[in-house]
C-alpha cells in the first residue's frame, strides 16, 4: 500500500485502504492520528467527503456525527486510562481550517505535557512536534491503536 491514502483520506477509508482506520462508525470512520507526542490523538472522520460542515448533514446525521465524537472520546479516554496513570482528560474539537471535510479530533491530554502547554489548546505545541519522526504513526503505537479499537468495540 502506498501512501496516496493521505490525498484522499475518506475515498480510500470507504474502499478499505486506509490503514488508520480503526473501526467504521454510524456516520464515519474513527482513525488514528499521524502523529502521536500526545498517544492516542484520533479523528473522526465523516464518511462523505463532500461534506465539509456539521450543518451540512441532515439532523439524523448530525446527531449520529456527534454521538460517534461522543464514542470516540470516551474511547480514547477509557484507552489511555488504562495505559498511562498520567492522563488528565480527552479535548474534542471541530475545527476545520486546513482539511476541507468534516472531521472531529479527539487528543489525550497527559500530566506529563509541558506546564506551559498543559492547559492550553495542542496547536500551540511547536510546529517541530507534528513532524518529529519520533512521535510519526508506526508499529510502536500498535498498543494504543488495539487499546482504543478495544474501548470502540466495548462501546458499541
Amino acid at each position: 500500500m502506498d501512501e496516496d491514502w493521505r490525498s484522499d483520506r475518506i475515498g480510500s477509508a470507504l474502499r478499505g485502504e486506509n490503514p488508520t482506520v480503526l473501526r467504521r462508525l454510524d456516520t464515519g470512520f474513527a482513525v488514528i492520528g499521524d502523529v502521536q507526542f500526545l498517544p492516542g490523538y484520533a479523528v473522526l472522520l465523516v464518511d462523505d467527503p463532500a461534506v465539509q460542515r456539521l450543518s451540512e448533514l441532515s439532523r439524523d446525521r448530525r446527531s449520529g456525527f456527534m454521538s460517534a465524537m461522543d464514542r470516540l472520546g470516551e474511547a480514547v479516554e477509557r484507552a489511555c486510562t488504562r495505559l498511562d496513570p498520567a492522563f488528565r482528560r480527552v479535548n474534542l474539537e471541530i475545527l476545520g481550517n486546513t482539511d476541507p471535510y468534516l472531521h472531529a479530533h479527539v487528543w489525550p491530554r497527559f500530566d506529563w505535557e509541558p506546564a506551559d502547554l498543559v492547559g492550553r489548546p495542542v496547536w500551540l505545541y511547536p510546529r517541530e512536534r507534528w513532524s518529529d519522526g519520533r512521535s510519526a504513526l508506526g508499529p510502536h503505537h500498535d498498543g494504543v491503536r488495539e487499546a482504543i479499537g478495544e474501548e470502540l468495540d466495548r462501546l458499541a
